[in-house]
């Protein structure tokens, strides 16, 4: 008996998917990444072209979900202290006291990471990788529900500064979104008809308790992995690291132990959502691209070539049998 689909919890999560997908039309595959990577306690790295909903649909999910959200816009002049927060003097008695930023809350949009300088994107690290942040001789533990959705434009590069590997890797996913299809664009002129005139759009349903989401996260441990199905995900990232044939000459430096890890919750999360209580290899093979692709530093032959990362990983599944 599938015990998935009758989980309470899952009830409540449907219900918060299905009334995302009426308020953001055309962009199920970022809404559902989304509710992969708050399942998951990961960070999720959007790419994708003004104007397509990355804002708006973290702002959505903050509705939907237990916790408080904040916007971070990253521009040149930004400073650390400016995310992290700062040592404030109290001239009253001649001492400091700390005065939390920003990244101390629960959902946090880092909008335009890659127009801030590495100095302001390494204050990120230590807040993604280990829930902290160390402000002198002090270390001040952030929420357990802390999600940072960081979005980039790939279109205007001037100006910006790419985010180096060891903060990509800090990222559970790195998803692309593309813009709408002609009927989703008709959906989008009507809703927002619907915002600005006088009719009433629906109310979000009750929101999903932190409670429940760690509920969650402990349930996707507990769906059902064959031991064929872990050794495919053993097998997809060793062969980002001993790659063979055209992989050979198109990967520089292959996936790390944290892709094994991300592939195996995220495979676990997409199951969940579909109400599954078991992992299928085609539920690796979807979440592969937004796992991998930023994972995988490529040769300049592959650059050359103009071989993207996603047509490694199209090339990676094809040589890899599938159990």
């Amino acid at each position: 008996m599938n015990t998935t689909a009758t989980d309470p919890t899952f009830q409540t999560v449907l219900e918060a998917k299905t009334w995302l997908q009426g308020r953001i039309i055309g962009q199920e595959k970022l809404l559902e990444r989304l509710l992969m990577a708050l399942l998951c306690g990961g960070h999720l790295l959007v790419e994708g072209a003004p104007g397509l909903a990355k804002t708006r649909a973290i702002k959505e999910l903050a509705q939907v979900v237990e916790g408080d959200f904040h916007r971070i816009q990253f521009t040149p002049d930004l400073l650390p202290s400016d995310i992290t927060g700062t040592e404030v003097y109290r001239p009253e008695d001649g001492s400091f006291k700390f005065q939390a930023g920003p990244i101390f809350h629960n959902l946090i949009l880092a909008d335009e990471i890659n127009r801030a300088p590495a100095k302001v994107q390494s204050a990120l690290l230590e807040a993604m990788a280990e829930h902290q942040v160390s402000i002198g001789r002090e270390t001040f533990p952030l929420a357990d529900l802390f999600l940072v959705m960081a979005t980039q434009n790939p279109i205007e590069q001037e100006g910006t500064y790419p985010l180096p590997e060891a903060q990509l890797d800090r990222f559970l996913m790195h998803v692309e979104v593309d813009y709408p299809d002609a009927t989703a664009e008709a959906k989008i002129l009507h809703l927002v008809r619907r915002e600005v005139g006088t009719t009433d759009t629906a109310p979000p349903p009750a929101r999903v308790t932190q409670q429940a989401v760690f509920a969650a996260r402990k349930a996707l441990l507990e769906l059902h992995m064959a031991q064929p199905v872990e050794d495919y995900i053993v097998a997809l990232v060793m062969g980002t690291r001993s790659p063979t044939g055209d992989l050979a000459a198109w990967i520089d430096y292959g996936a790390s132990p944290r892709a094994t890890i991300a592939l195996d919750i995220c495979a676990r999360a997409l199951a969940w959502l579909d109400g599954r209580d078991f992992v299928s290899p085609q539920d690796i093979q979807q979440v592969a691209h937004d796992v991998l692709r930023h994972r995988l530093i490529l040769t300049f032959e592959a650059d050359a070539q103009g071989i993207t990362a996603n047509q490694v990983i199209d090339t990676l599944i094809t040589q890899i049998p599938v159990p």
